[in-house]
């Protein structure tokens, strides 16, 4: 009887963890697709970069923060040649003078399959010289890429003076 007991016991923890992660999963999905969508909204130019990259990723949820030592991270899709692929997720930790909290969106292009197959192998480390472009009207129309790498940020709110030295990482779980 106990066996049987403990058995269904892991039956259920085993389906609830599961269903909560598929859940957290569609989440990260939904919110890349509104994020992608707000994006293309500041700046419909941007479409062309989403049609022409070999790849890209999408945090449509980052949260960052500091006073002196400051983080970021942020979870999010991957996708490759417009297919999604797997997923994304970025860590950032600054130092320098830096206060108050911000959440945003990334989005993250992919010039080459060989610049996409470095985040694919946990190869991406972005430091100061990789400028984000603040997603607005136009924006992309004098994007450059910098090793392969493009990056666009569109803020969601909060307020954040800083003038830090940092870089984000990276991490890729195929689907």
């Amino acid at each position: 009887m106990k066996t049987l007991f403990l058995g269904l016991f892991m039956a259920f923890v085993t389906t609830a963890t599961f269903a909560q992660k598929e859940e957290k999963t569609e989440k990260i999905i939904k919110d890349a697709e509104e994020a992608k969508a707000a994006f293309l909204k500041d700046d419909p130019g941007m479409a062309d970069l989403f049609a022409s990259a070999h790849g890209y990723i999408i945090l449509p949820n980052v949260g960052k923060g500091g006073l002196g030592v400051g983080g970021a991270a942020g979870n999010g899709v991957a996708h490759e040649g417009g297919a999604l692929v797997g997923f994304a997720k970025m860590s950032q930790l600054t130092i320098g003078f830096q206060a108050g909290g911000q959440a945003y969106s990334e989005v993250v292009f992919f010039e080459t399959k060989e610049a996409f197959e470095r985040f694919k192998e946990n190869k991406v480390e972005m430091s100061a010289q990789v400028s984000a472009v603040a997603a607005a009207a136009g924006a992309s129309a004098n994007a450059k890429y910098v090793d392969g790498v493009a990056v666009f940020t569109r803020t969601k709110g909060g307020l954040m003076y800083e003038a830090s030295v940092g870089g984000q990482q990276f991490k890729f779980t195929e689907k």
